[in-house]
């Protein structure tokens, strides 16, 4: 089950769900805007998120920023939200607009290798009942980096990258020192073998430090990142 939780003055979270790989979605409430942090995996997602915040904070989101690609189809659900992803991400969207969404087609898409067993399921999980998926295009793009001034609380939004992949944004709330990281860190699923390759995840790790974050996220674990554990990734993929 979700769960929505608070951290600091102005940023919201909902848990993470396993069985449909719904990842956490953030919110950071200010003074005159409010920021969504990802549109999930669907417009329920999207939606429920919504509706649960709303119990706790009276605030909508305004503006919705879209980490990955991955984490977009709960746009049509924020129809009068003004979404922003990078022009990386923009990109791989426009990949999808095509796409069928059938069990076949995806399945078909498996077999091509364009799509992962473990995703397919997702989405037919996510999906059991209907399956009317759109692909809305972000309104907004950026190429590096842009600040968002919602009003006492300030969001950086900077392009990382990342073996998970290559379009993936952080955001880090200057005010709260939360640096939300997506699925940034993660390994490379869309490959014949997972995994990780050096010269990235050092690079990227040493970019994430670069910012002054007393607490991290990301999408699909359910609490902060420890040190130590920014510190296994960089000893994994050194062979220690």
């Amino acid at each position: 089950m979700h769960s929505i939780k608070k951290i600091g003055q102005s940023f919201w979270y909902i848990t993470p769900l396993s069985l449909t790989d719904r990842p956490i979605l953030g919110m950071v409430v200010g003074n005159n805007k409010t920021l969504m942090i990802d549109a999930g995996n669907s417009e329920d997602h999207a939606k429920y998120f919504n509706k649960e915040t709303l119990k706790h904070e009276n605030a909508m989101p305004d503006l919705v920023l879209l980490t990955h690609w991955h984490h977009i189809f709960g746009l049509p659900a924020l129809p009068d939200t003004v979404s922003i992803a990078s022009a990386k991400t923009r990109k791989e969207m426009e990949k999808l607009v095509p796409f069928s969404w059938s069990d076949e087609a995806i399945d078909e898409r498996v077999r091509e290798g364009t799509e992962i067993e473990f995703c397919a399921k997702a989405i037919k999980e996510e999906y059991k009942n209907h399956r009317d998926i759109q692909v809305v295009l972000p309104d907004v793009t950026f190429d590096r980096r842009i600040e968002i001034d919602l009003g006492g609380v300030t969001c950086v939004v900077q392009h990382v990258g990342g073996d998970h992949a290559a379009d993936s944004v952080v955001v880090y709330v200057k005010e709260e020192k939360i640096l939300f990281l997506g699925d940034c860190i993660y390994p490379k699923m869309y490959a014949e073998k997972v995994h990780y390759t050096v010269k990235v995840i050092l690079r990227l790790l040493d970019e994430l430090d670069a910012f002054d974050a007393e607490k991290e996220y990301q999408n699909d674990v359910n609490r902060e990142l420890k040190e130590d554990e920014l510190e296994t990734i960089d000893y994994f993929v050194n062979g220690y």
